[in-house]
């Protein structure tokens, strides 16, 4: 394994591992209640009144008689199998034919017999001894949709009805034939145990009995000092206590729940790790990418559980959109989209009604993430948060009126909070800001900056390479549309572009676009002169350095050359000097090779664009044989095969080049003099 892989490996690892420790040491516990008593002993604290309405809930015990009797006094349903009691008589009879007059009687009798036992009704012995262990004294048969009740006194089981028959043989041949016979294969439950029925009207029952036993109204007096605290009272105030605690806080966690919740959060966070491994293999390769999605995931949900510890709503304060805008700003909306889902199955434990919770924060993570593809400018924050705040309202509103069917329900007190939260959000082109410096991540608001053709370097370069800041321009053109018809970053690549030549600008006069006239090259050496060029990728890496321009714009200055050669230059010497062998490194440029599909088209648009400036012929014929044989000859050198480029956006990349550059060099009409 290599030492790289290693480390990310390491990383992960630590990431994932801080999170699930972090996030299990954040859940919020519930309080103590504040109040300890005991049936039959005096109430010791003062005067007690509800501070809300709450039910008064039935103990465990009461609940479990009420639980007891309905299961005592349900009724069981059967099947009658009629197919397969004729089944078993058939085989009997097929098995018994004689010609023998009275051994047929002898088979007819025990036929009726086996009649007899399957009209009293055969079961299964487990069945019988369950009903028997439960006291049952009825049951009742299913035939379609409607049933009748059955004793289960006269039920038997395939032995009972075996012993059955052999009481009722009332003479010595009958008897023993049965015995001879082996009878028994023939006995088979015809009542079958009707399970779906059963559970279907036992769950009814079951789901009738009422948890409740009555309801205390806010303002009413519970209990005072000094008070027994009788039954009744015992059984308000554990009601009290149950409300109390699922409202105000989480109890002490057992060894138990403790190890419930690690199992949780380790199964959470690895699907985020198994749709990174899989759909996202970049984000999941660069540790930068992934620290930061995994802080902001462990961000918002710690900060869910802070702040729902001090209001009872406020994790709705928290500004959970933001996780979808800083992910979709640095990365893509399907990772954006699937990291909200994982913060919102983490956060929602901390809220007092997670059904809603959840609805709502899915409702405006997809609001932010459609909002706000491309963040480039500060008003599509504003309109982003403005969409994001209706969504929360209309959500809100239509959930309370679903569930409650009343809008007196309405919380102010929601309102107020999502105000506080959409308002904390217009803060988010800040933090865009600050990852930027932090984490030397390229936003679009960044790329947008250095697009400005007045910006300082762009400026410089304009001024003293006017040849070359046309070529760059051009080619950004090109780029940027070849990008966009294969799904690229378009606005990346076009910021490339304008930026890979930059390095030109320390010796202007050796690049033929800003000569004129007067070329410095002939007075110098091909290898001289191959120096000069080559080093105009270095000499660009060095300006962008100074100027702070990010790493990924850097790329295309490293990359935009490949492993290519001077090749003017190289084939210049290698004329002049066809027996001598040639070091091919002082004409060949460092590299490295294109990395992303960005960078392969811009190689690609760059070389085209240069060639096209020296045809003599703009017929869509020498347009075309330049793009493609160009393009042949990059995938030819390798030069993409470090790129995820494939054939296909290859010829998608052809195709979208030689229309531009037709449109570009298409002829134009010559104005006529005016004839004086």
């Amino acid at each position: 394994m290599k030492r790289g892989n290693f480390s990310k490996i390491i990383w992960r690892t630590l990431f994932f591992i801080t999170a699930v420790i972090l996030t299990i040491g954040f859940i919020p516990r519930e309080k103590q209640f504040r109040y300890h008593f005991e049936e039959g002993k005096p109430w010791r604290y003062g005067l007690l009144t509800a501070p809300f309405d709450f039910p008064v809930y039935k103990s465990d015990k009461e609940l479990s008689i009420e639980y007891d009797n309905a299961s005592k006094n349900f009724t069981p349903f059967f099947i009658s199998d009629k197919e397969r009691e004729n089944n078993e008589i058939a085989d009997f009879r097929a098995n018994n034919i004689t010609n023998d007059l009275d051994s047929a009687l002898i088979y007819q009798k025990i036929e009726g017999l086996l009649r007899m036992a399957y009209k009293q009704g055969v079961v299964d012995v487990e069945i019988y001894e369950d009903l028997k262990r439960e006291e049952k004294q009825f049951i009742r048969i299913r035939k379609g949709s409607e049933s009748e009740e059955y004793s289960t006194k006269n039920l038997l089981t395939p032995r009972m009805a075996y012993e059955l028959m052999i009481r009722n043989s009332h003479t010595p041949e009958v008897k023993e034939a049965i015995s001879q016979k082996n009878l028994n294969l023939y006995i088979e439950p015809n009542l079958l145990y009707d399970t779906a029925t059963t559970n279907k009207f036992f769950n009814e029952i079951i789901q009738s009995i009422e948890p409740t036993a009555g309801m205390v109204q806010k303002g009413e007096r519970i209990i005072d000092r000094g008070v027994i605290v009788t039954h009744d009272i015992y059984r308000i105030l554990k009601s009290y206590e149950k409300k109390t605690l699922r409202t105000e806080g989480k109890f002490d966690k057992s060894l138990y729940v403790l190890g419930g919740e690690s199992i949780m959060v380790i199964i959470i966070y690895s699907f985020l790790y198994l749709f990174l491994a899989l759909f996202r293999r970049r984000i999941f390769n660069n540790i930068r990418q992934l620290s930061l999605l995994m802080l902001m995931v462990l961000t918002i949900t710690i900060a869910s559980y802070l702040i729902s510890q001090r209001w009872l709503l406020g994790i709705y304060m928290v500004p959970f959109a933001v996780l979808p805008i800083i992910i979709v700003t640095f990365m893509d909306t399907r990772t954006a989209l699937y990291a909200s889902l994982i913060s919102i199955m983490l956060s929602c434990w901390a809220s007092p009604f997670p059904i809603e919770y959840v609805i709502l924060q899915i409702v405006v993570s997809m609001t932010a993430i459609y909002s706000l593809k491309e963040l480039t400018k500060r008003s599509q924050l504003f309109r982003s948060v403005m969409l994001i705040l209706t969504a929360y309202c209309v959500t809100y509103i239509g959930y309370t009126l679903m569930s409650e069917g009343d809008i007196s329900k309405l919380n102010a007190e929601m309102f107020i909070f999502i105000g506080i939260n959409c308002f904390m959000l217009l803060f988010s082109y800040l933090f865009v800001y600050i990852i930027e410096k932090i984490w030397g991540f390229t936003s679009n608001v960044m790329l947008v900056e250095l697009c400005d053709l007045n910006s300082p370097l762009l400026k410089s370069l304009s001024e003293k390479c006017p040849g070359t800041f046309q070529h760059a321009t051009q080619v950004a053109n090109l780029a940027a549309e070849a990008a966009n018809a294969i799904g690229a970053n378009a606005l990346l690549v076009r910021t490339g572009a304008l930026y890979h030549d930059i390095g030109k600008s320390v010796n202007p006069i050796f690049f033929t676009e800003n000569q004129h006239g007067i070329n410095p090259h002939d007075n110098l050496s091909y290898k001289e002169s191959a120096r000069i060029i080559i080093s105009h990728v270095k000499e660009g890496l060095n300006l962008a350095k100074s100027y702070k321009i990010p790493e990924s714009v850097k790329g295309f200055i490293a990359t935009h050359h490949g492993n290519n050669k001077a090749k003017y230059f190289y084939t210049m010497y290698k004329n002049e000097h066809p027996d001598e062998e040639i070091d091919e490194s002082l004409f060949t440029y460092e590299g490295p090779k294109p990395r992303t599909k960005e960078e392969g088209i811009l190689m690609i648009a760059d070389i085209v664009e240069a060639k096209s400036r020296s045809l003599k012929e703009y017929s869509i014929e020498t347009l075309s044989k330049i793009v493609n044989n160009t393009i042949d000859d990059i995938i030819a050198d390798g030069e993409l095969s470090e790129t995820p480029l494939t054939f296909r956006n290859v010829s998608e990349i052809r195709s979208v080049l030689i229309k531009r550059l037709e449109a570009i060099y298409h002829p134009r009409i010559s104005y006529p003099e005016e004839k004086r």
